[in-house]
C-alpha cells in the first residue's frame, strides 16, 4: 500500500480526529489538533489485512528472526504479522511489571533473535525507543520499528536517530494532511493550523493551554 493509500484508510475507518478549534491532549501532556486511534483499523477486515499485508511485506525484507510489539496498541500488529511470516512473537511494555515476575518482555526469550519491533504510531517515539531498550537489554538485535503512522515531529526523528534505531512507517503526516484536504476534510485554514502545530508542537501546545 502506498502512504496515501494508508492514510485513506486511516480516514476511512475515522481513525484520525481533526480538532484546530479544540485541541486535544495527548497522554504526554501536549496539546494538538489532531489525534490518531488506530485501533479503529481493526474493526474493519478488509483495511486490516492490508495494512498487516503491507507490515509483513516491510518486515520480511528485513529477515527478521521474531516480530515483537509494542503493548498494548502495537500487539495486533505484531500478532498479525508473526503470523503471516510464521516467526514467533513477543510483546514489549514500556515498564516492567510491578508484580509477579517483573517482566518487560513477555513471550519467548529474545536474546540472539533479530527483531522487528511493531508499534501502531509515532508521535515524540518515548515509548517506542523505551521498548527498543528493553529488547536490546535481552540481547536482542532490533532491525527496525515499523508502525502504521507516524506525525513526524522533528523530536521523535532526532529521538531515534540518537538512539540509533532505524523507524520506518506506512504513511506520514504529510500523506494524511494530503489526502484530507483532496477530500474537503479539512479547509485551507485547517491545513495551515496543522502545518503550524507540526513545526513547532512544544510552543502551539503552550499557547492552547
Amino acid at each position: 500500500m502506498s502512504e496515501l493509500n494508508v492514510a485513506k484508510a486511516l480516514l476511512e475507518a475515522g481513525a484520525i480526529r481533526f480538532s484546530p478549534k479544540s485541541p486535544f491532549t495527548w497522554a504526554s501532556g501536549l496539546k494538538a489538533p489532531i489525534y490518531c486511534d488506530n485501533r479503529q483499523l481493526l474493526g474493519h477486515p478488509g483495511l486490516r489485512g492490508a495494512i498487516a499485508d503491507a507490515l509483513a511485506v516491510r518486515a520480511a525484507s528485513l529477515t527478521p528472526t521474531l516480530i515483537a510489539g509494542t503493548s498494548t496498541a502495537g500487539i495486533p500488529w505484531a500478532a498479525l504479522v508473526a503470523d503471516r511470516l510464521n516467526l514467533p512473537m513477543a510483546y514489549v511494555r514500556p515498564q516492567p511489571k510491578s508484580h509477579g515476575m517483573g517482566r518487560q518482555v513477555e513471550g519467548p526469550h529474545v536474546d540472539g533473535h533479530r527483531v522487528v519491533l511493531i508499534e501502531d504510531l509515532i508521535s515524540t517515539g518515548g515509548s517506542s525507543l523505551q521498548c527498543v531498550a528493553a529488547l536490546r537489554r535481552e540481547d536482542a538485535v532490533v532491525l527496525e520499528v515499523l508502525a502504521l503512522f507516524s506525525y513526524g515531529l522533528p523530536q521523535a526523528e532526532e529521538a531515534f536517530k540518537t538512539a540509533g534505531v532505524a523507524l520506518q512507517v506506512l504513511s506520514t503526516f504529510d500523506a494524511l494532511s494530503q489526502e484530507a484536504t483532496a477530500n474537503g476534510i479539512l479547509d485551507f485554514d485547517e491545513t495551515a493550523t496543522l502545518q503550524t502545530w507540526r513545526s513547532d508542537t512544544l510552543a502551539w501546545s503552550k499557547h492552547h493551554e
